[in-house]
């Protein structure tokens, strides 16, 4: 039975051309690398809004302590979102008590640990 298997196997690659058995062969990879990706994008982006959301934490916080972590000053992050200095302020303060955190680098830390944001390194 095998053995009928592997010839019908091989005439069938014997009558297909090289090219286009290579071709197939590469679309079904790249199909399946395709699904994996979407797979895997899906399940880690649903943790991430999982997480944020059990916390209490707004998209607009989430947002702001991802600039946190790149280095931006309240200033700035203001500047970026079309806010005022106070606002930022008043989100940075509602993330503290969220991530029952006292400073900065703490809250960063926190949400890193959580996967609520991304390393700036990656």
């Amino acid at each position: 039975m095998i053995v009928l298997e592997v010839t019908h196997y091989k005439a069938i690659v014997k009558d297909i051309r090289i090219e286009l058995f290579g071709t197939l062969v590469a679309i079904l990879f790249m199909t399946l690398g395709i699904w994996l990706g979407i797979t895997w994008y899906k399940k880690k982006t649903s943790v991430e809004k999982y997480d944020a959301n059990k916390l209490g934490l707004s998209q607009r916080e989430v947002e702001v302590l991802q600039l946190l972590s790149q280095g931006y000053s309240n200033q700035e992050i203001a500047d970026k979102l079309f806010v005022s200095l106070n606002t930022i302020k008043t989100h940075i303060q509602k993330i503290y008590q969220k991530l029952n955190a006292k400073r900065r680098t703490q809250a960063i830390q926190k949400a890193r640990e959580l996967a609520l944001i991304t390393s700036s390194e990656e």
